[in-house]
């Protein structure tokens, strides 16, 4: 996460600070994150929890922003990219990154869709109506929401349908190339 700030006119010298739940106050860069320019780079953990602002070199102080960071012990295992219709696609409840095998209830745009004993759901055939934001829910908590794209099958007849196309065009130029080719030989 990128956490920067921003000032109308002039943001230089202005530094991101926190202090955190743990009692412990100071700059990017100092114990915590990475300075890069005016912005603060800090990869997300529970501890990183905490009241976070801006302050110039001359103590202008910004708002505070109160940041929480989940614990993020239960995730749901999805598709990074999209997936074609008609595709089988299985979606994990995990507990701390490993299979939980704990009853797993499954939400899609807020709503219940299913509960599976196993911690895995499973769509056989996808559709264009199963894109959507999904969670899961288990005894040890409830997973981030995470978004399931679903593209057309015409997509992937398209995307052949482009790579015969340009073979056929490499083909015909090879031939035609070999003809003229042919042809400064014999003349």
């Amino acid at each position: 996460v990128s956490l920067s700030c921003e000032v109308q006119g002039n943001s230089a010298g202005w530094r991101v600070k926190r202090y955190t739940v743990s009692g412990e106050g100071s700059d990017c860069g100092r114990k915590w994150g990475k300075q890069q320019g005016s912005s603060c780079i800090v990869s997300l953990i529970s501890s990183d929890s905490g009241v976070y602002w801006c302050e110039s070199g001359s103590g202008e102080h910004s708002n505070d922003v109160n940041i929480t960071v989940p614990d993020g012990a239960v995730i749901l295992e999805s598709p990074a990219l999209p997936v074609t219709e008609g595709d089988s696609v299985t979606l994990r409840c995990r507990y701390q990154g490993t299979p939980s095998n704990l009853t797993a209830v499954f939400y899609k745009d807020g709503s219940l869709i299913r509960t599976q004993t196993t911690g895995e759901m499973t769509i056989p055939a996808v559709s264009k109506s199963d894109e959507g934001l999904y969670k899961c829910t288990n005894s040890e908590g409830e997973s981030p929401e995470s978004w399931m794209t679903v593209t057309g099958e015409n997509m992937r007849n398209l995307d052949i349908q482009i790579i015969w196309s340009f073979f056929t065009l490499l083909s015909g130029t090879s031939l035609y190339m070999m003809f003229i080719y042919y042809i400064q030989l014999v003349l």
